[in-house]
């Protein structure tokens, strides 16, 4: 059982910055793919980017290519999403994901949920 816990939410004006955190329980925490989604009010949850077990490989929503970055530090059992030139359209709640295996899924093929952080940003 893996508990993910979200930080870093909040609000900010377009074109600004957020980065924000998950902190993974699980000690093996090597063995996970992590990925991160969003759902804002009246859409469907989207994908939003994921990073491979070892971190080499990320892959990243077309909505987010470009301005957003996924990495994890194993050292610290936690996974960001560097979030630049933020647009209102970006405002949603952020969720973390986890799976062990190999091949990374970009839809919501996850095993273990945090409980999603907010992201507000104000035109």
């Amino acid at each position: 059982q893996v508990t993910l816990v979200e930080s870093g939410g909040g609000m900010v004006q377009a074109g600004g910055s957020l980065r924000l955190s998950c902190a993974a329980s699980e000690r093996t925490f090597t063995t996970y793919i992590m990925g991160w989604f969003r759902l804002a009010p009246g859409m469907e949850r989207e994908f939003v980017a994921a990073v491979s077990r070892s971190g080499g490989s990320t892959y990243y929503a077309d909505s987010v290519k470009g301005r957003f970055t996924i990495s994890r530090d194993s050292g610290k059992n936690t996974v960001y999403l560097q979030m630049n030139s933020l647009k209102a359209g970006d405002t949603a709640v952020y969720y973390c994901a986890a799976k062990q295996g190999i091949r990374v899924p970009t839809t919501g093929e996850y095993d273990y949920w945090g409980q999603g952080t907010q992201v507000t940003v104000s035109s």
